[in-house]
């Protein structure tokens, strides 16, 4: 295995230790997915050196993310409930939602909604386009988007209870104008309120998605 990732044939995801086949080898059908997954896992690794606090890679797949890859066995909290690959995540109340939505065109949020409003349990929230317009101007303005304070991944909206003891922020990916995934950090509210972790790590978290964007638009893999 050491041979072959080293003569760029294959590599290994975090989130799970599987080797897949690498981008660089030429010799695999085009996967786009996967090769995000590629060239985001060094960087998502050198984050949680850095942050300690886990985090995961999501994709816009219809009116929900989907979480494609995380460092969470890297991190201090790998007990964390934190994906796994395949995981659906709501696109108005997550962090990677929210920053997804607030990035992408304005075409395209339309679109989500859309999708939302023809769910057969649709989210409150899609409706109110006051609302939704400062979900917007407010996640512009900071840079990242914020966990909804009742949100929890692993629980239908109307089952929420009050705390799980988590917060998170997330950032958009962007090539040529485009957002492609989302990046979040997520930690445990016992030991930190958001104004420390943000103030703390949503640089390092925003340069390793500048940094993903720019090989992203350097690799001539992706096409």
């Amino acid at each position: 295995m050491r041979t072959l990732i080293g003569r760029n044939f294959i590599w290994q995801r975090v989130a799970d230790g599987a080797y897949l086949p690498s981008r660089r080898a030429g010799r695999i059908p085009p996967n786009r997915e996967a090769r995000l997954v590629e060239i985001a896992s060094p960087l998502m690794i050198d984050l949680c050196e850095t942050v300690r606090w886990p985090s995961v890679l999501a994709v816009r797949r219809g009116p929900e993310m989907v979480v494609i890859e995380t460092n969470r066995p890297r991190s201090t909290t790998p007990h964390f409930a934190l994906g796994p690959v395949g995981f659906r995540v709501p696109m108005l109340s997550s962090s990677t939602g929210r920053a997804y939505f607030a990035f992408c065109g304005a075409d395209e949020r339309e679109e989500i909604l859309a999708l939302l409003r023809a769910a057969e349990h649709p989210p409150p929230a899609s409706g109110d386009r006051a609302w939704l317009a400062r979900l917007v101007a407010m996640t512009q303005a900071q840079g990242y988007g914020a966990r909804e304070p009742a949100y929890r991944p692993d629980q239908p909206e109307a089952a929420w209870p009050a705390d799980d003891g988590r917060n998170s922020i997330a950032v958009p990916v962007i090539v040529a104008g485009r957002v492609v995934a989302t990046m979040n950090l997520t930690w445990s509210r016992r030991t930190s309120a958001a104004g420390p972790i943000v103030a703390a790590h949503f640089p390092p978290l925003r340069d390793a998605a500048a940094e993903m964007a720019r090989r992203l638009a350097s690799d001539s893999s992706l096409g």
